[in-house]
């Protein structure tokens, strides 16, 4: 089988039991070393106590699939709704079983006009299996095959599995996959190609029938080791309702970077060196925000020591930009001192800017602000007068033949 990029290998696969529903089953598990070179660890528990982690490959056994070649005609993988609806036409004189109750997967790389294999499958059971592990806090990575049609470049596979009192022959090449009870008529009938050009491989209980059927020595797989090997194919069966969109697929594929990133022996140095640089980044904001804070609060306290050494009196300082004005303002009044609030300049400023002829009937000052009534201004006219007034500290405007004007520091 063709390995796909290291991102997708599993790191626990689980295998369902002949009847995942039923009280007590067990599920067999496999899980790889952390380069994924290997077998780490292997066993079989009830749902619920399957080993630690969220992230999981899901193995669907041969007897549960089954497999179909055909052609897809032009148009057909323009959307999965009309994918699905090609595959129940196509398919519907095969099966023994109506299309709507089966779950169909497309081989990797699909493309119309030439062969491809359709995988088939219960699809509530599949569905009912996905949804209970997810119920226990599992998240199902990839949906693989336990064995699947092998292209046409590459070798013959075969595996003798199970037990010595039922032991199975299983042929995976260019014409699908074949299972037979193994003997010695049903290993000459599905291996066509010479034995010694065929990848053949038995289980520990069934290596010593199968080396005496072939004639030769047999290399041992063990059972989860196989199931890794299958894991590390490029099928993915989350297809359709099962992932019908892209979002999803790339999704589990994120997830999967996010694992390897996590947990695979070569990213150690990397994740070492981003936790450095965090902490680095971490230190300095603080750092800079310590010292932005220590440079404003030495402002605000020569701020405070200005007003309270200029003006003994204050004792409480609030706001001190307006205390210090207010306490320049008290001075000048009691000094004698004119400042730009007070009448005269008010009244000299005023001059310079209205328009000529432009005389008050009445004019009346209270506390920086300045009455006048009778000058018969247009909006246009007391638009520029505030205009002119703004940049010498004064604002204007008009409450009908009421023209007010007012020192910006006493407003």
């Amino acid at each position: 089988m063709a390995a796909p990029s290291p991102l997708t290998m599993p790191q626990l696969l689980v295998c369902p039991p002949a009847s995942p529903s039923a009280a007590g089953a067990e599920f067999g598990w496999a899980r790889a070393t952390d380069d994924d070179t290997a077998l780490a660890a292997q066993g079989s528990a009830p749902l619920g106590l399957l080993p630690a982690g969220t992230d999981l490959t899901l193995l669907v056994p041969a007897s549960a699939i089954s497999w179909h070649s055909l052609t897809l005609p032009q148009g057909s993988l323009g959307s999965p709704t009309r994918l699905r609806a090609v595959l129940d036409g196509l398919l519907e004189e095969r099966l023994l079983d109506d299309p709507e109750q089966l779950h169909f997967a497309l081989q990797p790389g699909a493309r119309t006009g030439v062969p491809v294999w359709v995988a088939a499958c219960d699809r509530a059971a599949l569905r009912a299996l996905v949804h209970a592990l997810e119920a226990e806090g599992r998240r199902v990575v990839r949906i693989v095959p336990e064995f699947a049609p092998q292209p046409e470049d590459a070798p013959v596979l075969a595996f003798a599995t199970g037990t010595a009192q039922a032991p199975q022959l299983t042929v995976c090449d260019v014409n699908g996959v074949l299972s037979l009870p193994l003997d010695a008529s049903s290993l000459a009938m599905a291996i066509t190609a010479p034995l010694d050009t065929v990848a053949l491989s038995a289980e520990p209980a069934v290596l010593e029938q199968t080396e005496a059927l072939a004639g030769m020595r047999v290399p041992i797989v063990q059972t989860a080791a196989r199931w890794l090997q299958a894991g590390r194919g490029a099928w993915d069966l989350a297809q359709f309702d099962l992932a019908s969109t892209g979002r999803v697929r790339a999704g589990k594929q994120l997830t999967a970077l996010w694992q390897t990133l996590r947990h695979a022996p070569q990213w150690r140095a990397a994740r070492w060196g981003l936790v450095l640089l965090l902490v680095a980044q971490l230190a300095g904001l603080n750092a800079w925000a310590w010292k932005e804070r220590r440079a404003l609060a030495a402002q605000r306290v020569a701020i405070h020591e200005i007003l309270t050494t200029t003006f003994p009196a204050v004792r409480l300082v609030v706001d001190a930009p307006v205390q210090m004005a207010r306490e320049v303002a008290a001075l000048q009044q009691a000094t004698g001192g004119v400042t730009p609030s007070d009448l005269e300049p008010m009244l000299g400023t005023l001059a310079t800017v209205l328009p000529l002829g432009s005389v008050p009937s009445s004019i009346d000052y209270s506390a920086g602000q300045l009455r006048l009534r009778g000058l018969d201004l247009s909006a246009q006219a007391v638009g520029k007068l505030a205009g002119d007034l703004g940049p010498r500290g004064y604002s204007a405007r008009a409450d009908g033949d009421l023209l007010l004007v007012q020192a910006e520091a006493t407003r």
